[in-house]
Order: C-alpha cells, then sequence, then structure tokens
C-alpha cells in the first residue's frame, strides 16, 4: 500500500506506520513534559498555559452481559506542549521527506 505525498512521492507502508508513531508519541511525551513544567511553575498565566488540557472524546460506558461484560472508551487529553510537541514533530518529518 502507498500513500501519494502533496509533492508527487509516496510514503512506504512501513514509513507511514514510523510517522503515525512519532506523532503519537509526540503528543504522550509533549503532555508529560507540560505537566512537569506546570507543576514547578509559580501560579499565573504561564502555569495556566503548561497545565490547562482540553478533554475530547466519551466516557467509558460499561456494558455488562450475563457471561461477558465490557468497556468502550476514548479519551483525548491535550495540552499546549503536547501540539506543540506534535507541530515540531510535523515540521521534522516535512523537512525530512519533502
Amino acid at each position: 500500500m502507498r500513500v501519494a505525498s502533496p509533492g508527487g512521492e509516496s510514503l512506504k507502508k512501513r514509513e507511514l506506520t514510523f510517522i503515525i508513531v512519532a506523532l503519537v508519541l509526540g503528543a504522550v511525551l509533549g503532555g508529560l513534559v507540560g505537566e512537569l513544567i506546570g507543576a514547578y511553575l509559580p501560579p499565573g498565566g504561564a502555569k495556566t498555559l503548561f497545565e490547562r488540557a482540553v478533554l475530547i472524546g466519551f466516557q467509558p460506558v460499561s456494558v455488562d452481559l450475563y457471561a461477558i461484560s465490557f468497556t468502550i472508551g476514548l479519551m483525548f487529553k491535550i495540552n499546549f506542549v503536547s501540539v506543540l510537541f506534535v507541530m515540531l514533530v510535523i515540521i521534522y518529518f516535512r523537512w525530512w521527506y519533502m
């Protein structure tokens, strides 16, 4: 499977998987770094910028049947630094692959 890029080139499936994993890791590490920085800042605007996060998704829903039970849910917690890290990953890969 090949995915066409805007420059007419194509990315191999392995490269696309690597980019997706890098974006997810960038978001996770960015969120962690943002929380750590926010924990050590004094109260004020900068602390709010680093600690405030937006939750996107839906809360877990549990279904309990007689023989089985399962829970379905998906929630993304996005903060300033996670967005910054994802943008840096995108800029890096645009520079590397384009």
